[in-house]
This record gives C-alpha cells, sequence and structure tokens, in this order.
C-alpha cells in the first residue's frame, strides 16, 4: 500500500538510511531499535513515520504474543485442573495437548517469519525513499507524525 500522492519532499540520503535501520533492527532488537531511532531522528517525517510503523508493528506483536501466552497458561491450567481429581496416575496428557501445542508454534513461527518479511520489504522501500505503508498501521502512523 503506497501513498506518494500527499508525500513531501524526497527524503536525504541519511533520512533514507536511518528509515532502512528502522525496519531492519526490528529483527534483531523488537521494539527497542525502532524506538531509538523514533526518538533520536524525531524531527523528520520521514524517519519518524518508517519508526512509527516498525514500532506499531512490534507493539502489536507483543499484545498478540501476551494474549496468546495468556490463552496457553489458561489452557495449561484447565487441564491441571480437569485431571486433578483423576485416580489414573499413568494417564498421560489429553488429547487436545497434541493438536494445540503445535498450532501454538505454529502461529509462533508465522508471526516470526511475517517479522523478518515485513522487516526486510519495507526496509529496502525505505531505503528507496518510499513512503511506503504497512497495512492498517501505516494510517495510525502517518496520522501521529501529521504526514
Amino acid at each position: 500500500m503506497n501513498d506518494t500522492s500527499s508525500a513531501p519532499a524526497p527524503p536525504t540520503q541519511d533520512e533514507t538510511t536511518m528509515a532502512l535501520l528502522a525496519h531492519v533492527l526490528q529483527i534483531f532488537t523488537w521494539w527497542i531499535g525502532p524506538l531509538v531511532i523514533y526518538l533520536v531522528r524525531r524531527e523528520s517525517k520521514f524517519v519518524s513515520f518508517h519508526a512509527l510503523q516498525a514500532l506499531f508493528w512490534q507493539i502489536t506483536m507483543v499484545v498478540v504474543g501476551a494474549i496468546g501466552m495468556g490463552f496457553w497458561i489458561f489452557l495449561i491450567f484447565a487441564m491441571v485442573i480437569s485431571h486433578a481429581g483423576k485416580a489414573a496416575p499413568n494417564h498421560g496428557p489429553p488429547p487436545v495437548f497434541f493438536l494445540v501445542f503445535p498450532l501454538f508454534w505454529l502461529g509462533f513461527l508465522v508471526f516470526w517469519v511475517a517479522n523478518i518479511v515485513i522487516g526486510v520489504v519495507f526496509g529496502i522501500k525505505a531505503g528507496r525513499g518510499e513512503w511506503a505503508s504497512y497495512p492498517l498501521l501505516g494510517r495510525w502512523a502517518r496520522r501521529v507524525v501529521g504526514v
């Protein structure tokens, strides 16, 4: 989703490098890299826009991860409590555990791969000087930056 019709003046080489770093650093530093770049280069709308998008993406990943982890912990406690009064000591984990556990790991893997792909793709676009927007999160970043 590229919107270049309302883009201000073209960014400088330094701005494109910092914007590229905001996207690529999120792969390795999660939310810390984009936050530092946003705080250091807040005066540049281009850098702020790209750093905020990466920061919003990382916040979204933390929230979704926390909800998933909370659900996982709830599921484990629910299984322990449901089997607490049963007299079968050699009774293994319930079959649903073997269905849900791989789904959680698959979800984790999807987010991990998506994080890498988004960081690389939007890093390349930022390095080219494009005002490329993440779906949904790009609009929020545009509003905050005022572009």
